[in-house]
């Protein structure tokens, strides 16, 4: 076995034990390594430490809990590895900058640190290629597109980071489908699309919500996007549901191009990243990531 597939079998492990007492030393046993090595590479492919991740992992396994039963917090907390009500509450806290009481009264959509698939970094796969990874699939292609699309919806800037937070995106998502259900002038049966370019500052991104319109005339109560023709390459994937397809598939997709496709393919890009939606309702499992190649 490769280094990483040791580590991703901790990643495993941790996954299905996030209810036990997890320790360096059990870790880096299971992974065949001194606990000195095993901290140091888990970090670099990961991006966090060993504990941070486990603690990571456990808050969101918490907020799953939070939302979708009727449990005692404190009865959470203990189930998911904290020791007492203080620990889980201040660590939900920071990462989420609610308290688990505020975010059970009154609940927000999350962003949470989810689990890797290090075989992605290791991965390297050509165009018209299928590529199983953990919880998806992704094919990469080369399309074009003909002529301009017009899009009509709205936009908001966000820092742009991996850590947990309240999902600021997701909300605009749903501000933009209680918008869109108030008018017609959208296309039924039509594309959704989100937008991501670059913001005012470098951390930021501009992100944009959207649906297809045949024209701009009537969206005087919405941006317009126009999606421009061109050459692009796309990543089509499949997940097991929307919320998978949109949350751990989408971001693992994304990481993919951008760190290992591209870099390895020698392509040049426009600051444009496309999202295509093609069906939002929950047993949806397919979605498009388009990126215009530059010109």
């Amino acid at each position: 076995m490769e280094s990483w597939e040791y580590i991703q079998r901790t990643i495993n492990y941790i996954e299905n034990s996030y209810e036990e007492k997890i320790e360096i030393n059990n870790l880096a046993e299971i992974a065949c390594l001194s606990p000195f090595y095993f901290q140091r590479l888990f970090s670099r492919l990961v991006g966090k430490s060993v504990m941070e991740y486990v603690k990571l992992r456990r808050l969101a396994k918490a907020a799953e809990l939070l939302e979708n039963t009727n449990c005692k917090i404190l009865d959470i907390a203990v189930k998911v590895g904290f020791e007492n009500h203080e620990t889980f509450t201040r660590n939900f806290k920071e990462a989420y900058k609610l308290t688990p009481e505020a975010y059970r009264k009154q609940p927000r959509l999350l962003k949470h640190f989810n689990k890797p698939d290090i075989s992605l970094k290791y991965r390297l796969i050509g165009e018209n290629i299928p590529l199983v990874a953990d919880g998806m699939v992704l094919e990469i292609s080369r399309r074009q597109l003909s002529n301009d699309r017009i899009f009509a919806g709205i936009s908001m800037e966000t820092f742009l980071s991996n850590n947990p937070s309240i999902n600021y995106l997701a909300e605009l998502w749903n501000d933009f489908h209680s918008k869109k259900n108030s008018t017609d002038i959208f296309i039924k049966g039509g594309n959704e699309i989100g937008v991501g370019r670059p913001g005012t500052v470098p951390e930021n991104l501009n992100y944009f919500v959207g649906a297809e319109v045949n024209n701009s005339d009537n969206i005087q109560n919405f941006e317009q996007f126009i999606m421009p023709s061109g050459y692009y390459i796309v990543c089509s994937f499949e997940a097991e549901n929307f919320l998978a397809l949109t949350t751990n598939a989408l971001g693992k997709s994304l990481q993919y191009m951008y760190s290992i496709w591209f870099p390895n393919n020698k392509i040049a890009l426009e600051a444009l990243m496309v999202e295509l939606y093609f069906d939002i309702t929950p047993d949806s499992s397919y979605m498009e990531t388009w990126f215009k190649i530059s010109t």
